[in-house]
């Protein structure tokens, strides 16, 4: 009766444990963890080993790192002698994990990993299995120290899909350029000409700079960096600078943006009668000569005239008699319009106060003399 009755329990015991092979994929409860492997209960006869190195695609320190007593994993079978069953936990993520990518690549997916270790040459994120990032595409820009991408979120786009080799390459730097592009297109539907904005000073060239004005780089030609000439652009502005522009024209289709920094600034007429006034004696710089007359500099991007008939105190047939381009000389100013943006100008009547003033000079010396000479003459009168 007794030899029945266990044989019957043996009977129900075989029928309720698992029939497994290796390749089987059992479910299983973690009963006992160690430095090096984890035992887990799958219903048979004996637990299941996981060593470490079957706990997951990425390098682990501890099985606690991944596992913790009473989980409930799924495994695979890799090993069966005897009463022992070797198990592995990466075999099953890896082949999840090859689905969930596959799927990623094709749909050209934008997701989020983890930075789980700085390598030669990149990083490696965890993507259930090893996925790589090269350094060249972790940022738009060169990057020194990695360090504290660890254990951080990064989004990432496969870029490379290998499963033969093994092979997963991952690239954040795609995920910016793709956001700038959006970006981009967004801003470039948003401008207008006339529009006011602020950019930071990106590049700077010999026919003007490039503003990056939020994702796009617009230029602002070397003529509309300033009221006054501009030999150079770095006389005025520095890379990283940021500055006031205006939109002067958008070309969408082209991608290409004008912009102004001169129409920003304040005109170099304004308030100018502020810092110029009639009767003035100012220096300035002879730019052009015409029939009628000479235009003088008397303040960046401020020209006054002289009218032909205030160069000289003699008469003149043409300015060029008298004066040449590029020459500096001091001009009295007679009228100052700053609503008209009018200057009028005269060297004669400097001259002819010059000329006014050495005669009285002159007259009053001459006077001292005879006077002088009188009051000896009568010093020597007492003496005859």
């Amino acid at each position: 009766m007794l030899l029945l009755l266990g044989g019957l329990l043996m009977e129900e015991m075989s029928n309720e444990m698992p029939e497994i092979q290796v390749g089987s994929v059992v479910e299983g409860t973690v009963v006992k963890i160690e430095d090096k492997q984890i035992f887990v209960d799958i219903g048979y006869k004996s637990d299941g080993i996981v060593p470490i190195s079957e706990l997951s695609n990425l390098h682990i320190d501890h099985p606690s790192d991944v596992v913790a007593e009473s989980d409930k994993i799924t495994l695979q079978v890799t090993k069966l002698e005897d009463d022992e069953v070797v198990l592995s936990k990466k075999a099953v993520d890896a082949k999840e994990a090859w689905q969930d990518l596959e799927e990623k690549f094709n749909n050209d997916e934008t997701f989020e990993t983890v930075v789980k270790e700085v390598v030669k040459g990149g990083l490696v994120a965890d993507v259930g299995l090893r996925g790589f990032i090269p350094a060249s595409l972790v940022e738009t820009y060169y990057v020194e120290d990695f360090s504290d991408y660890v254990n951080n979120p990064l989004k990432v786009k496969i870029i490379d899909l290998d499963k033969e080799q093994n092979r997963i390459i991952l690239s954040h730097r795609a995920v910016l350029e793709e956001e700038a592009e959006e970006k981009k297109a967004e801003l470039l539907g948003s401008l207008e000409d006339g529009q006011e904005l602020e950019g930071i000073v990106r590049r700077l060239t010999d026919f003007g700079v490039f503003v990056d004005i939020g994702g796009v780089d617009g230029l602002v030609h070397i003529s509309e960096l300033a009221h006054e000439h501009v030999e150079k652009a770095s006389d005025v502005v520095s890379e990283g600078e940021t500055i006031a522009v205006k939109v002067l024209s958008v070309d969408k289709e082209n991608e290409r943006i004008s912009l102004s920094r001169k129409q920003m600034l304040p005109g170099p007429w304004t308030n100018i009668s502020e810092k110029i006034s009639k009767d003035d004696v100012i220096e300035g710089t002879v730019k052009r000569l015409v029939h009628f007359g000479a235009f003088v500099e008397v303040a960046p991007g401020v020209e006054g005239l002289v009218h032909i008939s205030e160069i000289a105190n003699r008469h003149i047939g043409t300015p060029e008699e008298v004066l040449e381009e590029g020459q500096q000389i001091d001009v009295k100013v007679l009228d100052v319009n700053e609503d008209e943006k009018r200057i009028s100008l005269s060297i004669k009547q400097l001259e002819s106060e010059q000329e006014q003033a050495d005669v009285e000079s002159y007259e009053k010396s001459d006077d001292s003399s005879f006077q002088l000479g009188d009051m000896i003459g009568d010093q020597l009168d007492k003496y005859k």
